[in-house]
């Protein structure tokens, strides 16, 4: 398999029973998969579980894909939407209430992990699927079934804390 081919390349191989394409894209997007799971919450195993699923429903989908982003950006939005789905099912969303989560540490030592650890679990979440995987204000609104001044409200404040917990003035 041409490890230089695109994705779209890539994918219309695959849709057409390219086993081997399908193969690279899955190992040019895992470790953006697991890292956004990571990132929403989800613990090393689950994370691993969900990202399969996610390949699972994206090779049976690989024909919709269109390229108008990564194939992994395309595979994350279905991760990510299969994690808040499979959270809602197993009531794992701890609250929809604001808490306070900031830790001690001293900013000189954290990292991203440890910066979006300390945000709620909402604030996590949003900022987490907004940032890491493209959700608009309005689809994480639609998916996480929240007011979109909630949903804007959890990515400001989220953001502005990791700002402040990285010692930076703009994230991107």
């Amino acid at each position: 398999m041409d490890a230089g081919a695109n994705d779209h390349v890539l994918a219309r191989l695959a849709a057409a029973g390219d086993r081997g394409a399908y193969g690279e894209l899955v190992r040019r997007s895992l470790p953006a998969v697991r890292s956004l799971l990571r990132r929403m919450g989800a613990q090393p195993a689950l994370a691993d579980d969900v990202a399969q699923d996610a390949f699972i429903a994206a090779m049976r989908a690989i024909g919709s894909y269109r390229a108008e982003s990564s194939f992994a950006a395309w595979v994350m939005r279905i991760a990510a939407r299969l994690f808040l789905r499979r959270c809602r099912n197993e009531a794992r969303l701890v609250s929809l209430e604001d808490t306070d989560a900031a830790g001690s540490e001293p900013t000189d030592t954290v990292d991203l992990d440890r910066a979006l650890a300390s945000l709620s679990p909402m604030e996590r979440l949003c900022v987490s699927l907004c940032h890491g995987a493209g959700f608009s204000h309005s689809e994480l609104a639609a998916e996480l079934d929240l007011p979109l001044g909630t949903v804007k409200s959890h990515v400001l404040r989220g953001t502005r804390r990791l700002r402040d917990r990285l010692g930076i003035e703009e994230l991107p």
